[in-house]
This record gives structure tokens, sequence and C-alpha cells, in this order.
């Protein structure tokens, strides 16, 4: 009897899942595509079959990252939750996963030899999260939460913000340092979308 053909998102995932194992606990320059077959039990030429390199391995994991933040994002949307909950809320989600497994991500994405894929991925993240973001300021604006004069452009300041933050993330900056930039980017989020003081919490 002829085997059903696995889905071939299942086996991808299975490599996926595999490699930022590897990735977090070897390092991703230290990981080889041997390492990641070696650890499946599986012949080279299976992930191949899929893949045509590590770096489209590093490539599409960060993709599912970034999926998987949408997703979340979606949810937030849809909370019965105030805009400036949900802004926060939001911003938090996108730092926290940014700190996944000790930073692996920003690990991966400020490497010197990754930078085209930072890029890449800062760009994605602008072009997918800049609609959600409008949307949940045009609700605050329509409450009269926020008062912001250009809501485009506030979204452009926000996610500079997020990007300063990133940075200092990976920079693994001291607790204190951390919290006096979370500080003042809350701060600068709120005066962004002119609204009350306070309102506006990133949590990590």
């Amino acid at each position: 009897m002829p085997r059903t053909p696995q889905d071939p998102s299942i086996r991808m995932n299975e490599i996926l899942d595999v490699a930022d194992y590897l990735f977090f606990t070897k390092g991703y320059d230290a990981t080889t595509i041997n390492d990641i077959t070696k650890k499946m039990g599986v012949a080279q030429g299976m992930l191949y079959y899929y893949f045509k390199s590590k770096e489209e391995i590093l490539e599409k994991m960060l993709d599912r990252h970034a999926d998987s933040l949408m997703n979340e994002i979606k949810t937030i949307i849809d909370l019965n939750s105030s805009p400036t909950e949900k802004i926060s809320l939001t911003l938090s989600n996108v730092l926290r996963k940014a700190t996944y497994k000790d930073g692996l991500l920003l690990n991966l994405l400020y490497d010197n030899q990754n930078l085209n894929l930072k890029v890449q991925l800062f760009r994605q993240l602008e072009l997918t999260l800049s609609p959600w973001l409008l949307k949940i300021i045009e609700d605050g604006l329509s409450r009269q939460v926020f008062h912001t004069k250009h809501a485009p452009t506030t979204v452009s300041y926000i996610l500079v913000i997020l990007e300063f933050l990133s940075e200092a993330l990976y920079q693994k900056t001291t607790a204190d340092i951390l919290a006096f930039r979370l500080q003042m980017a809350e701060s600068l989020v709120e005066k962004a979308l002119d609204c009350k003081d306070n309102t506006i919490h990133i949590l990590l």
C-alpha cells in the first residue's frame, strides 16, 4: 500500500524547530547542516529538498516568528480594551518576541553577516505592523483618546522607537538603564499619540 505523502509544511516546521534549538544552544555560525540532519536522524538530501542552505533556514525561521507575532497582534486588536492598552500590548509583544531565548533573534539579526536579513525583517515588520498600529490609532482618534494630527507619521515614529529599544535589548544594557529607556519610550509614544501621560506601559 503506497504511503500517504506528508504535508511539506509539517516537515519544514520540524526542520525549523531543530534549527531553532541548535542556533540557540550552539550558535548560528557553529551550527552546520550536518548538525541539523544528525539531530533529526535524516539524510542531508531530505533537508536540501526543502531548503537550499542554512541561510534560507534562518530566513524562514525569522518569517515564522514574524507570522506568530502578527497572529498575536491580531488577537490584541480584537480585545475589548482601550486604544492605549492595545498600543501598550502591541509594543510589549514585539519586544518580547525580540528577546526570545535570551535574545537569540536579536543576536542573529545584528550579526554582521546577517545585516541584510535584519533590514529585510525590519522592513517586513514595518509593512505588516503599520496597518494594525494605524487601526488602533484611528480607533483612539475616534474615541478622542488620541489627538495626533497625522496618524501615519505617528506610526512611523513609533516604529523608530521600537527599533531603538530593540537595539538596547541586543546590547543587553543594565536593568536600570533599560528601565530608563523604556520610561522615555513610553513618554515619547504618548507625545506622538498626543494622549494623557502615564497611559502607555511597555512591559518585558
